[in-house]
């Protein structure tokens, strides 16, 4: 384990692009997680704690941020606390930010491109062997944007669930859309899950489920 607190994460909502309705549902539910589950949520929108150190955090969590939203010192920062083992977690529009850091891309796996309009559609879930998954069946019935991606990213990363565009209307990535991944880069345990566009997701168990697995991973915490 890396030499940060088990018990505190950060979650990141900084957006200088486009603003989602939901943010402070996930912060909440993040925060009812921590009380639930034995962490601490610390929630900022203040790109400085990226500069001052990050040490005293088990995992950083960028929560649908937006645009360009680090200082270079602190991409610096962010990318010091991968290297010395730290876990980052990106939620939904974590995808559609910082385009011009090659390194973040890189960590976050792929890069947000369009979306069709929110409608209800299905995962496929691919590995039930992860926390993020376990509890979910072969397939998850859900409503969101359906992100496409400038690129695949299977191959780099372990992907966990992905589209079936039959179910919906207006994807354009094709057969292969995975949505849900985990990797390792630059030191870091990473996890994306490119769901969680409405207010309403974070309220449900499955959703609440799905994003303590990926704090478990990242974190490689046992908790109860």
């Amino acid at each position: 384990m890396p030499a940060h607190s088990p018990s505190r994460i950060l979650v990141f909502t900084r957006t200088t692009d486009y603003r989602h309705d939901s943010i402070p549902d996930g912060v909440a539910a993040f925060r009812a997680l921590g009380a639930e589950y034995g962490f601490g949520v610390d929630a900022t929108e203040e790109p400085g704690v990226f500069e001052d150190g990050l040490h005293a955090y088990a995992a950083v969590v960028f929560l649908s941020t937006s645009g360009e939203v680090l200082t270079p010192a602190g991409r610096a920062g962010l990318q010091a606390y991968c290297a010395a083992g730290g876990g980052f977690m990106g939620v939904h529009a974590a995808a559609c930010t910082e385009y011009g850091w090659p390194f973040y891309g890189d960590l976050l796996g792929a890069r947000f491109d369009r979306h069709p309009a929110f409608q209800p559609g299905t995962l496929v879930i691919e590995d039930r062997q992860h926390p993020a998954t376990a509890h979910l069946g072969a397939t998850w019935e859900f409503a969101d944007e359906w992100y496409d991606f400038r690129d695949s990213p299977r191959g780099r990363v372990r992907v966990l669930a992905s589209a079936d565009e039959s179910s919906y209307e207006g994807g354009r990535t094709g057969p292969d859309h995975p949505l849900v991944w985990t990797h390792e880069h630059g030191g870091a345990r990473v996890f994306y899950t490119a769901l969680g566009h409405a207010r309403e997701a974070y309220a449900d168990s499955a959703f609440r489920a799905h994003l303590l697995g990926g704090l478990r991973h990242v974190t490689n915490r046992h908790t109860r």
